[in-house]
C-alpha cells in the first residue's frame, strides 16, 4: 500500500467537504487536529472563494501608518 500524501489544500479541502456533506464539526475538526472555530473558518472561505480561498494567506499588512511618504523618502536619500 502506497503512502499518498496530501498538500495542505487538499486536506483543508477534504475536511470542508466532509462538514458540508454533513459531518459533525468537531469530529471533523479532530480528525483534522485543527480547532472548530479554525474549521469554520475553511468552510466559510472555501464558500466565498471555492477552492482558492482554502490556500494560505499572508498576515502582512497592506501599509504602515507611520510610514514616511514617498517624496521625503526620496529627498532623504
Amino acid at each position: 500500500m502506497a503512502l499518498v500524501v496530501l498538500s495542505v489544500v487538499e486536506q483543508r479541502l477534504d475536511a470542508v467537504r466532509a462538514v458540508l456533506d454533513g459531518a459533525d464539526v468537531v469530529e471533523v475538526a479532530a480528525r483534522a487536529g485543527v480547532h472548530r472555530a479554525t474549521l469554520h473558518r475553511w468552510v466559510a472561505r472555501y464558500l466565498t472563494g471555492q477552492l482558492g480561498g482554502l490556500a494560505d494567506r499572508s498576515y502582512r499588512p497592506h501599509g504602515s501608518p507611520r510610514q514616511v511618504a514617498e517624496m521625503v523618502e526620496v529627498a532623504v536619500a
